[in-house]
Order: C-alpha cells, then structure tokens, then sequence
C-alpha cells in the first residue's frame, strides 16, 4: 500500500509536468499570432499568455476533465496499481512525443496526445474492451471537425473586416488592430489554459478516486489551480521552435489578421469548453492562421508547411499510443 501511494504521488507530479511541457509545446498557440505581427516582443507575450492560462478557471467549468478522466477509458472496478501504471505510461507516451515534435518544431496537439497514451495503454493494460468507442469517436471526429471550423470562422471574420475598413488607409487599420489584438490574444490565452489544463485535472482526479482521496469524481479545487500554475509556468518559458513555425512559416500576419485568427480560434475553443469537448488548441489556431491567410490568396499560404503540420497531427494518436502502450510493458516488468 505504501508504494501504491508513492507511486500515485509520482504519477500526479508527473501529470503536473506533462501539463508544464503541454504550456511549453503550446505557447505558439497563444503567441504566435501576437509576435508574428509585432505587436507584442515575445517575452511579453509568454508573460501575456501565462495570465491568460492562469485565469481559466474562473470562467469554465470542468466537463473537458470529466470527459478525459471518465470518457476515453472505462476504469471502473480497474486494479489500482494496474490503474495508475496505466495512466503513468499514457503520460509518459504523451510526453515523449511532445519533445520528439518540439524538437523538430511541429505544432501538435497535446490533448491527442495524451488521449493516445490513453489508449495505448488501456490496450496493454486491460484490452480492446476498455475503450469506450464514443469517447474515442467524439475526439477523431472534433480533430477533424474543429480545425475546419477554425479555419471558416477566421476566414468569415477576416473578410468581413477587410469589408468595413475597404476605404481605410492600411496605416490606421494596424493602429487599430494593434490595440485590439491585444484582447484578442489574451482571450484566446484564457480558452487556451482552461482546455488544455483540464486534461491534467482529469488524470489527477482519476488517481486521487483509485488511491481513495475522493468517493466521486469531483475535481478539488487545489488540482484546478495546479494544473494551471503548471501549464502556465510551461507558456511562460516557451517552445521557441514552434513559435517560429507558427509565426513565420504559416503565412505572413498583418495585426488584423492576428485579431481574427485569434478571435474565431478563441471562440470555437470557448464552445467545446462549454460542451466538454476536448479538443485540439494547436489544430484550432493553426487552421485559423491559414483561413486568415487565404483571404488575400491561397498561396499567401505556405501549403507545403501546413501538410507537414497536418501530417504531424494524423501520427500524433498513433504514435503516442504505441510509446504509452511499450511503456505499459516496460514498467510492469520492473515493478
């Protein structure tokens, strides 16, 4: 019992972590738009970010955590050892392939990649019949769903700007949108947080039920406040790499392009939050840079960058679901 309890103290710091690494994987989320159009130096803009992830909570509920604590995996009447090794290897498999697609400047999704952990080792851990097939669907299903929406939102938005401005001179369209994208910015900086910081509160609400801190699932307050003072250190420090993918490659941003890549991004992502969807930040502000791009050409667009980044996404469940699944194997044989 005693190493039980060592090992879920483990585990939730290492879902801390995994949220620290989500924060650093996916500050370009939040930033990129706002320091690819200069209205802010990187250093503020992470400083930025870090407020908006850390205030989340205030405006959300937590049915995202909910949904990956209970939704992916059946974990009822679970070993709890078998349990917790089971979410120990889906953070490490999601971990791992954050690094792997950092290093190499990807913009992924940590949200996908922690559902493929789980999946990964729900199939090592306890077999096929784990999965709960609609919870799997409503997350295949919105990785496909919520980019195109982001995408057509930013689109719409962009040109019905480039409409009510058609006789402003360009110089005062930058002035005001240069004052505008900072809101922008710092909302989608709260959608970003309260989606993506509770996924970590899910894992940790699921071990703290297994080791028997609580009877339901119910996530305290102090698990919502760390998991976003941990992803917001992680926006803090910042995945440079990728911020220079999203703010360079992509396309070439004028503020007021950022304000609508911002804004329609931050809106679908307050949707899903409110319906518990989780859903990708990264595919979401990704696409609404290319919409936002596409209203001056298609090839303002650097196309051949976005099938890098489409294809990252695809691998993304698969490859961290056979890392979370070895790393099962692995750590059984040693405990």
């Amino acid at each position: 019992m005693l190493f039980l309890q060592e090992f879920i103290i483990f585990t939730i710091i290492l879902a801390l972590f995994f949220d620290f690494i989500n924060g650093f994987h996916d500050s370009a989320n939040a930033i990129s738009t706002v320091v690819a159009t200069k209205v802010l130096t990187p250093i503020r803009a992470v400083g930025m970010a870090a407020v908006g992830n850390l205030i989340g909570p205030v405006f959300f509920s937590t049915a995202i955590a909910a949904t990956i604590g209970k939704g992916i995996i059946d974990l009822n009447g679970v070993a709890p050892m078998i349990l917790v090794t089971l979410i120990f290897s889906a953070l490490v498999g999601a971990i791992v392939w954050d690094l792997i697609t950092w290093y190499v400047g990807l913009p992924t999704s940590s949200s996908h990649a922690l559902v493929g952990g789980l999946v990964g080792g729900g199939l090592a851990a306890l077999g096929s019949g784990s999965i709960i097939p609609s919870g799997v669907e409503k997350v295949v299903v919105f990785m496909i769903v919520s980019p195109i929406i982001g995408m057509v939102a930013a689109f719409i938005l962009t040109t019905i700007v480039i409409r009510a401005f058609y006789h402003v001179s360009p110089t005062r369209i930058n002035r005001y949108f240069k004052s505008l994208q900072l809101f922008s910015a710092f909302f989608y900086s709260v959608t970003h947080g309260t989606n993506d910081a509770q996924k970590t509160m899910g894992i940790i609400t699921v071990l703290l039920v297994a080791y028997g801190s609580l009877t339901t699932f119910a996530v305290p307050l102090w698990v919502i406040l760390a998991a976003h003072i941990s992803i917001s250190l992680g926006t803090f420090f910042g995945g440079w790499r990728i911020v220079k993918t999203m703010a360079q490659k992509i396309t070439k941003l004028r503020p007021y392009q950022g304000f609508c890549a911002e804004t329609s991004g931050g809106l679908v992502l307050a949707s899903m939050a409110a319906l518990g969807v989780p859903v990708s930040t990264t595919h979401v502000i990704s696409s609404s840079i290319m919409g936002v791009g596409a209203t001056d050409k298609l090839s303002a667009v650097r196309w051949g960058i976005a099938r890098k980044i489409v294809g990252a996404w695809i691998l993304t469940i698969p490859a961290s679901a056979v890392m979370s699944f070895t790393t099962y194997f692995i750590i059984s044989g040693i405990l």
